[in-house]
């Protein structure tokens, strides 16, 4: 939607500043034993992995840290055991949230994101309550200087992708979870830099806010990401580019 924006790419904003404060490492860290723990070593017969250490090594995570968390995660070196769970909930404006956690202590956390959520206009909900509004999928993000409308549907469609959604500022290529990391690389080959790719869920449906609201939202975006057990936050809102602009600096 021209003049607006998405999560998706709120978060691809954020990425940067995430990884000047650090966070993003550890982040990454028990994702990858958990990948690795869940369908092996091996980023070859592993998608989820594989997708993973892509974005480590785009966060300049050195291999040394990605060799060690595989380790972990298969149990060659001794780790911290961690379980996977989402919440879902509410936030300003009625926006849907989702919230993927690794955590070693399940009573800890949700008290944690429930104390988060309550301070900034938000609510914890039941299991599926938003979950049916979003899909598990692949998303590529191409700056649009990098390649024309026509150039990137024709080069996405031809490496795999499922769709191509054209804006002002930036293509957004889904694909297939497990193809996420294929497509980049073909797009890559055919010369158009990718600057982002990664496994997400994508909203069916989004809720415009703007304002206080959208500023909220926001607010809100950040506090769940600041907690340590909290791995990854979707949420279905679409906000004015100008609040989007607050947060790039």
């Amino acid at each position: 939607m021209s003049g607006h924006s998405k999560w998706s790419k709120v978060k691809h904003i954020k990425a940067k500043e995430d990884a000047k404060r650090g966070k993003i490492f550890s982040k990454l860290i028990r994702e990858i034993m958990v990948a690795a723990r869940d369908a092996g070593g091996d980023p070859n017969f592993n998608p989820r992995l594989r997708t993973i250490i892509n974005a480590a090594k785009a966060a300049n995570m050195p291999n040394d840290n990605i060799d060690r968390a595989i380790k972990k995660g298969t149990g060659e070196l001794g780790g911290i055991s961690f379980e996977e769970v989402t919440y879902e909930g509410y936030g300003p404006g009625g926006v849907a949230i989702m919230i993927d956690v690794l955590t070693d202590n399940k009573k800890r956390t949700v008290a944690e994101i429930r104390h988060v959520m309550s301070r900034n206009n938000g609510n914890l909900g039941e299991t599926g309550c938003v979950a049916w509004n979003f899909e598990k999928k692949g998303l590529i993000l191409v700056n649009a200087v990098d390649a024309s409308e026509d150039l990137m549907l024709d080069a996405a469609l031809e490496a795999g992708a499922e769709d191509v959604r054209s804006e002002s500022d930036t293509h957004e290529i889904v694909t297939a979870p497990n193809e996420v990391i294929d497509v980049k690389e073909k797009l890559e080959k055919k010369g158009i830099p990718v600057a982002s790719a990664e496994i997400t869920m994508l909203p069916k449906n989004t809720v415009r806010v703007d304002g206080k609201t959208a500023e909220s939202a926001l607010r809100l975006m950040d506090a769940l990401e600041e907690q340590d057990d909290v791995q990854h936050v979707y949420s279905n809102f679409d906000i004015p580019e100008e609040v989007m602009a607050k947060i790039g600096g």
